[in-house]
């Protein structure tokens, strides 16, 4: 039986259509199933906790919208991060935030967070290319079942926080495992280990 092509859609139809859902993103024109699970969802509510603990202690005007879309300027794709900080000091720049919870401009994000699921050559390949050329700042790729490849987790595949930080317009990648203490470029007196996210998605690290 030969397998029909998936129907490709513009972000615009996309965002008019699933703007809402938290359950898909559009790649190139195709509509793209997240599979979120509840551990999934734990991981992803840590990290966000953490990371509003730093916002209040620095008094910084970030934060964390519950629902956020990336729309990829001149292209058919529209991230849905599991995690983004947002500058609010730079929202007045964006064209379509009055209307919809929609970024375009690298300049108002300061750090982005995928919690990998099956679909883990999105998170780290295809995002850390267009994250790189959007310009944003620092990525988090939180692999807290060491599902990735062994390019990027390594050979003895475990569970894995990989942050990316821009030098220049490439990132600069270092791994996080076991006992680690994250470092964050963003939030440099973050306290939080790689052991704390692994645990949170019920993952023990090794």
């Amino acid at each position: 039986m030969v397998k029909s092509a998936p129907k490709l859609i513009t972000v615009d139809e996309f965002i008019a259509q699933y703007g809402d859902s938290e359950n898909y993103e559009l790649i190139d024109g195709e509509l793209i199933d997240m599979e979120p699970t509840g551990p999934h969802e734990q991981v992803s509510s840590l990290i966000g906790r953490k990371l509003n603990v730093e916002i209040d202690h620095q008094d910084l005007p970030y934060f964390i919208p519950h629902r956020c879309l990336i729309k990829l300027l001149g292209t058919n794709t529209a991230f849905r991060p599991d995690v983004i900080v947002l500058d609010q000091t730079q929202l007045i720049n964006e064209p379509l935030w009055q209307q919809e919870p929609v970024i375009t401009s690298a300049k108002s994000i300061k750090l982005i967070a995928e919690v990998v699921s099956t679909n883990w050559q999105n998170d780290y390949a295809r995002k850390v290319e267009d994250y790189a050329l959007l310009s944003v700042p620092e990525y988090w790729i939180v692999d807290y079942l060491g599902v990735g490849g062994r390019e990027y987790i390594g050979k003895i595949k475990q569970p894995t926080v990989t942050i990316c930080t821009l030098v220049k317009d490439e990132y600069q990648k270092r791994l996080f495992q076991n006992n680690d203490q994250l470092v964050s470029s963003i939030f440099p007196n973050l306290q939080l280990t790689a052991k704390q996210v692994f645990t949170a998605g019920g993952a023990v690290a090794m």
